[in-house]
């Protein structure tokens, strides 16, 4: 298959729901890491096609979602002051802070541009010599490389002007993290395939070793959960646990060594807080001691900023997997995506977002079909057949 359209063919759909069906003999708990293929999961209905013994749990894949709320308001400190062009994608425009957003910083008079790579902040930086640009740099491991090409370009060029305000995480700790709660139940994990394509898949066997769960590499169309669904379904079912690539088009074992070289110049790991969840060990990046000149947090003397998340936002739990967005009482009511509580509600890859927008609701609209083979649903569903190409 070449094209997008081939992975949302509802008849290649219905074979691999079959499959499922007839694989799957006792209960079993996944989670999708990554927040873009919850939103595959929740537009084209796949957890309700499943068989009912399938729970898919949303786990803490969004990246704007898991920028801690001291980041947020380090921001908007930042972004307040008269010397400073801050730069950001549009997403994190709108992820409220204590009181208040980078659009309210920006209606009241602060220059808040939205950029579309972090190399335009760098440009920025050179046609204006005489302001601060900060760029504010979050995510996993996808956007990690591009913003550490960036700081590398800016000590290169000698462009003392531009700064980097830090907030990126990294998926492995994340799932040690998840795995050794607690209140975990999940038997399974999808991780993101664009992850793996930066980083490889070294540090997952260990991981699938030492807890004992299968790890499915995978993509973000329809046709890509539903196989690796399958994949882990049969893992679970079989009492393996390993890791296997499913998304063998994009990712190579070995990662992307060029990606992976910047990264190992350009930043350090550290301990990170993620919203809602709280440290984790080694889960994060800093700048490198090589270049913490073009550390914002430490130009702009912001890092003792520290913050409380609203007592009525239930995103942390909606995170960790251990609510559904429906089950917190102020979702759709005081939580909506024009006024959001937290920044799952506000983000393109949140789990709030995705269940409002596709009008999940209550439990009862997110509750599954009575179900047969997929075959008997999935022509009555019809959400892969419905739903246009993204």
């Amino acid at each position: 298959m070449k094209y997008i359209e081939e992975f949302q063919d509802p008849e290649l759909a219905r074979r691999l729901l079959d499959d499922i069906h007839a694989t799957v003999t006792r209960p079993w708990a996944l989670m999708e890491v990554c927040g873009g293929q919850t939103h595959t999961i929740i537009r084209h209905g796949i957890d309700q096609l499943l068989p009912e013994q399938i729970e898919l749990i949303h786990g803490p894949g969004c990246p704007v979602c898991v920028t801690p709320l001291e980041v947020i308001d380090k921001a908007l400190e930042i972004a307040s002051r008269p010397e400073v062009i801050f730069c950001s994608f549009g997403d994190m425009l709108r992820v409220p802070g204590s009181g208040r957003d980078l659009f309210r910083v920006r209606s009241e008079g602060g220059d808040v541009r939205v950029v579309y790579s972090p190399l335009d902040a760098l440009r920025i930086a050179r046609q204006n010599p005489d302001r601060e640009v900060v760029f504010f740099g979050i995510g996993f491991e996808t956007t990690a490389p591009p913003n550490a090409m960036t700081v590398y370009q800016a000590k290169k060029l000698g462009i003392p002007n531009f700064s980097l305000l830090v907030s990126h995480v990294r998926v492995p700790p994340a799932i040690e993290a998840i795995m050794t709660s607690p209140s975990c139940r999940v038997q399974g994990f999808l991780a993101a395939g664009h992850v793996c394509s930066v980083m490889g898949m070294g540090e997952y066997p260990e991981l699938a070793a030492r807890h004992r769960v299968p790890i499915v590499v995978t993509g973000f169309e329809p046709l890509d959960i539903l196989e690796g669904v399958r994949r882990a379904v049969l893992q679970l079912e079989r009492g393996e646990h390993t890791v296997d690539n499913a998304y063998a088009r994009a990712v190579r074992p070995e990662g992307n060594p060029a990606a992976l070289a910047m990264l190992e110049d350009v930043f350090e790991v550290t301990d990170r807080a993620w919203r809602g969840i709280g440290v984790i060990p080694r889960s994060g990046w800093r700048l490198s001691a090589r270049y913490r000149d073009f550390d914002a947090e430490h130009r702009f003397s912001v890092t003792d900023i520290a913050t409380l998340e609203p007592a009525e936002c239930r995103s942390g739990e909606v995170l960790q997997g251990l609510i559904k967005p429906h089950e917190c009482e102020a979702f759709g009511t005081t939580c909506t995506p024009r006024n959001p509580l937290g920044a799952t509600m506000v983000s393109s890859e949140g789990a709030c977002a995705a269940y409002y927008l596709y009008r999940r609701l209550d439990i009862a609209a997110a509750r599954k079909p009575e179900t047969g083979t997929a075959a008997e649903t999935a022509p009555e569903t019809a959400p892969l057949e419905a739903s246009p190409v993204v």
